[in-house]
């Protein structure tokens, strides 16, 4: 897998993790430990995505 595949496949993982995100912020009975798990890889990957592109 090349470089630009690996992080075009990282931005993938990032988009469905904000949706995840964004589902779960409008849920009325969402489970919080759930949510802050989402964000933390969203932020995770968003971090490995910057580290890769630079």
């Amino acid at each position: 897998m090349s470089l630009s595949s690996h992080v075009q496949e990282l931005k993938r993982k990032h988009k469905t993790l904000s949706d995840q995100v964004e589902t779960a912020q409008r849920a009325p009975a969402s489970d919080g430990l759930e949510l802050v798990h989402l964000k933390k890889q969203k932020l995770k990957l968003k971090e490995e995505i910057e580290r890769l592109s630079s």
